[in-house]
């Protein structure tokens, strides 16, 4: 084992004792719940999704139920996610095609799901680390992407050249969970924005950040120096220069006399 896989095996521990509970942030109960709610959560939050979703799964329990409908009648459930439009003809194509040629079951390999309309590589990973405990890889979204770079285990910015580096370092049992501890860190701790690594543990030691933000507020908490010195005058005293104020003495004009 090299000092990155060291490195890494610590950082998964951890992450595991601090969030052992991590999970998938979106609410399903049945695969193709989960394969519509991440459809859906492409560059819009969970929050957003789980909200939407209750009423959505409730009006249309099935695959089959998915694939009857039309896009006007998903529509309205999904209104206040970004995109929706596009999206709602992403969830009945991608039901139709499910309902169509896999007998009305979300595809168990990477192979068939990425056929399927609106899902790419990172959602498949979801579904079949999730809905099925198949870890064909390790999802990455921003938060892992923004993790695994400042965590110093990729150097890379490519989504699918990270994913490659993570599965190097992490055994093939640990891709999905490690995918979930990197996103719970991310949004409690190391977030894009306002995060907290300098005070943080975890982050103190494997986050660059961690390092960096103290430097930061180490400098803050300096006291700051408001003006610099001015240097000594190199003029003569004042009583020994020339006050321009005052007239200088003149020679007296010679009268003139009329002849």
């Amino acid at each position: 084992m090299d000092a990155l896989q060291t490195r890494a095996s610590g950082l998964w521990r951890a992450l595991a004792k601090r969030y052992p509970h991590a999970h998938c942030a979106l609410d399903w109960t049945k695969p193709h719940e989960l394969l519509i709610a991440t459809i859906l959560s492409a560059q819009a939050t969970d929050v957003s999704v789980n909200k939407a979703t209750p009423a959505l799964f409730a009006a249309f329990a099935t695959v089959r139920a998915f694939s009857q409908a039309d896009e006007a009648q998903i529509e309205p459930y999904v209104k206040t996610i970004n995109f929706w439009r596009m999206k709602s003809k992403a969830v009945i194509e991608s039901m139709r095609m499910i309902e169509r040629d896999f007998g009305g079951e979300v595809p168990r390999t990477m192979k068939q799901l990425v056929k399927l309309r609106g899902v790419a590589r990172k959602t498949a990973n979801v579904v079949l680390g999730n809905a099925f405990a198949l870890n064909e890889g390790v999802v990455v979204d921003t938060h892992v992407m923004r993790l695994a770079q400042r965590f110093g285990l990729t150097k890379h910015t490519e989504p699918l050249t990270i994913e490659s580096d993570l599965m190097k370092l992490c055994v093939r049992r640990r891709w999905c969970q490690l995918s979930h501890l990197l996103i719970a860190h991310g949004r409690a701790v190391c977030k894009a924005r306002g995060n907290t690594c300098a005070s943080d543990a975890i982050c103190q030691k494997y986050c660059c950040e961690g390092t960096k933000t103290g430097v930061k507020k180490a400098a803050k908490a300096r006291p700051r120096v408001t003006s610099l010195p001015q240097p000594k005058s190199t003029q003569a005293p004042p009583a020994a220069r020339l006050d321009r104020r005052q007239p200088t003495a003149t020679a007296p004009r010679p009268s003139r006399r009329k002849g």
